[in-house]
């Protein structure tokens, strides 16, 4: 079950950086200004904690951000949903193949937004943002409609259950 869905939020991700060493001061790292984004990304320190932002972010504008894995920068849009669309969370094992998946379930609001969103971004990523750190970035791969979703990845089944965990916010 998803225990607090207010901290978590899908952004659509603009641009995927490399990781690398900080060159400034990451201070306005909700700029609408491309400049200002790109000083922001350069700045930001992937491996510093923690987030000077933590959750404080405002979801109607852009936010750099970075990977909490492998510290790769991202410059995303503004919030389309919320961990509050989302009605479930579950980890298992991929029946097809030697990895795991998380699986997503939504709300009927959540699923009509999810499955727009999808239909229209084929081949983009999604971030999943929770306390301004990016948990995941997946690729989506084709429309989801149907009010049900997977995540899948290299993960192991205890990766997979640590991120279902932190997507349902506990």
């Amino acid at each position: 079950m998803v225990k607090d869905g207010t901290r978590l939020r899908f952004r659509p991700v603009v641009a995927e950086l490399p990781p690398g060493p900080a060159t400034g001061s990451a201070t306005n790292r909700q700029s609408t200004d491309p400049a200002e984004q790109q000083a922001a990304a350069a700045a930001l320190d992937c491996a510093k904690g923690p987030d000077p932002l933590d959750g404080r972010d405002d979801p109607a504008l852009p936010l750099v951000s970075c990977d909490r894995v492998q510290g790769t920068k991202y410059l995303l849009g503004p919030a389309f949903l919320t961990g509050a669309d989302l009605s479930r969370t579950n980890a298992q094992v991929d029946p097809r193949s030697a990895g795991s998946i998380i699986e997503l379930s939504f709300t009927t609001a959540g699923a009509k937004t999810w499955a727009d969103w999808t239909a229209a971004n084929v081949g983009k990523q999604v971030a999943m943002v929770l306390k301004s750190r990016v948990l995941t970035a997946p690729t989506i791969q084709s429309a989801i409609t149907g009010g049900e979703t997977q995540i899948s990845g290299k993960f192991t089944l205890p990766e997979a259950r640590e991120l279902a965990r932190d997507i349902a916010g506990g």
